[in-house]
Formats: structure tokens, C-alpha cells, sequence
């Protein structure tokens, strides 16, 4: 009897299992989910260097233009490195021409064009959950705005740990040399710091940029995934351009670019799938209260 239960619970699992991936695909195919993908991309790619020109005048203001370098290496060292590696140069070249009296008109447009992968990625979760937009235009570009600004003080808020985090443990290594050997350990540390930093923009993206409202528990299957599969995305696109692509041959010196345009697409369509899977399962909860 025992043994005809557990069969009859691992075939409704399965079924359960086969129900929700069955409407995370019809439900993203169904509503242009590739298509979301590509905008996504696009202005995630657009939106990176404004966004970058915002977190160094940030850092101008506080007057460390380190800080702001400090965020650019740790944005593209979560890439893979034939992509990141010249991205990063450029990326360099505008930090370093950007001072603190960058307070002006071009400042403006770099938030208002950062602002806009926000807004791409508000309009991709709002499907992916099912919802139509009812709020002000102006409240919501405010809000992005808002994201902008807080992000760029949230890394740069990183960056200071990073920065000094290795004065601070060298002196606690001159106090008890004993710990000399857990270097490997505060190596795991920073990298799960910034797991944790990724899980919450995670969280706050899904929770408040669309409209409704989710609980953190909606939300924590498809950030689960998002972030796996991203992971694995990173190391599995590395491989692809060492291995396999071809970019080079095809388009020239607009290769990097292509490259990154792609990274981006796979990228974004892992995160639109996550926020599906929250809406299935959001949905299959919904009406097992009916």
C-alpha cells in the first residue's frame, strides 16, 4: 500500500511539474516572451554606460574617482571574459573622463537613458506576470530614477568594502597571523557578498517594478532560478566564444558588440522565464484555494 501511495504522489508531482513548465513556455511564447528578450537586451546594452557615467559622477561628488573603477570591475568580472574584456576598456575610458562637475545637462541624459533598460524591465516583468499597467507615467519613470540612484549608491557602497577590505584584513592578519590562512575563506566571502547584492535587486525588481502585489515567497522560485541559470549561462557562454563562435568571421570589428548583445539575450530570457515561473506557480496556488 505504502509503495502504491508513493507512486501515486511521484505521478502528481510529475504532473505538477509538467503543468507549470507546460504554461511558463505556452505563456512566454504566447505573449512575445523572445521578442521581450531582444528589447530587454538591447536597452540593457544601451543603459550600461549612461548608467556607468551616473556612478562616477556619484564618486566624483565623494571624491573618489576609484570607487567608480572599482564598480566597473566588478560588473564585468561576473561576465565572461571574451566579453567583458573589451567592454571594460571602453568602460574605463568613460570613468576616467568623468569628474565630479559632471552635475550638468549631459548628466541628466545619462539618468534619463539609464533609466530607460529600467523601464524595458518593468514592461517584461508586467507581462511575464500578467499584468496591465495602471500607473502614472510620471510615477513611474520617478521610480526608475530612483532604482538608478540607488543602485549606483549601493555599488559604490560595495566598492568602498572592496576597496578597503584588504587594508582592514591585512591589519587583522598583523594582530593574529593565525588567520593568515582563511584568505581563501574571505574570497568566498566577497563572492557570496555580491550573490547576495544580485539576489536583492533581484527581489526588489520582481517585488516593485510591476504592478500588484507579490510576496517574497511568490517571488523566490523564479529569483532561484534566474540566478542558477545565469551562473551557468556565464560559464557555458564563455565556452561557446572560446569554442564554438564565430562572431569574428561574421561581423567584423562589430563582434564584441554581437558578443554582448548576445550574452545580454540569454541573460534576459533566463530572467523572464524566472518571473513566468512565479506567475505559474502564483497561479496553480490561486486555484488549488478555489
Amino acid at each position: 500500500m505504502e509503495v502504491g501511495a508513493g507512486r501515486i504522489r511521484a505521478r502528481f508531482k510529475q504532473s505538477i511539474v509538467r503543468r507549470v513548465v507546460g504554461e511558463v513556455y505556452t505563456h512566454f511564447t504566447a505573449d512575445d516572451g523572445w521578442a521581450m528578450a531582444s528589447h530587454l537586451a538591447l536597452q540593457t546594452l544601451l543603459s550600461l554606460f549612461p548608467f556607468l557615467i551616473v556612478v562616477a559622477a556619484i564618486a566624483g561628488i565623494i571624491g573618489s574617482q576609484r570607487l567608480a573603477s572599482e564598480v566597473a570591475s566588478m560588473v564585468f568580472d561576473t561576465w565572461p571574459k571574451e566579453v567583458a574584456r573589451p567592454m571594460a576598456r571602453e568602460a574605463h575610458e568613460v570613468l576616467t573622463r568623468i569628474h565630479a562637475g559632471a552635475l550638468t545637462l549631459g548628466l541628466l541624459f545619462a539618468l534619463w537613458f539609464a533609466s530607460n533598460g529600467i523601464e524595458a524591465l518593468r514592461m517584461a516583468l508586467n507581462r511575464a506576470y500578467r499584468i496591465v499597467e495602471p500607473r502614472a507615467y510620471l510615477y513611474r519613470r520617478m521610480q526608475s530614477l530612483i532604482f538608478i540612484c540607488l543602485g549606483a549608491v549601493a555599488l559604490l557602497s560595495l566598492a568602498i568594502f572592496i576597496v578597503f577590505g584588504p587594508i582592514i584584513w591585512a591589519a587583522v592578519i598583523d594582530i593574529a597571523p593565525w588567520l593568515s590562512g582563511a584568505e581563501r575563506a574571505m574570497r568566498v566571502l566577497r563572492f557570496a557578498t555580491a550573490t547576495l547584492i544580485l539576489a536583492f535587486v533581484l527581489t526588489a525588481a520582481h517585488r516593485w517594478l510591476p504592478a500588484g502585489q507579490r510576496r517574497v515567497a511568490d517571488i523566490l522560485p523564479g529569483i532561484g532560478f534566474t540566478l542558477v541559470t545565469w551562473i551557468a549561462a556565464g560559464a557555458g557562454f564563455g565556452f561557446y566564444l572560446q569554442r564554438i563562435a564565430t562572431y569574428r568571421d561574421t561581423y567584423a570589428g562589430l563582434a564584441n558588440v554581437t558578443a554582448a548583445i548576445v550574452f545580454f539575450y540569454v541573460l534576459a530570457t533566463l530572467l523572464l522565464l524566472g518571473a513566468e515561473l512565479n506567475a505559474a506557480l502564483m497561479r496553480l496556488r490561486a486555484a488549488a484555494r478555489l
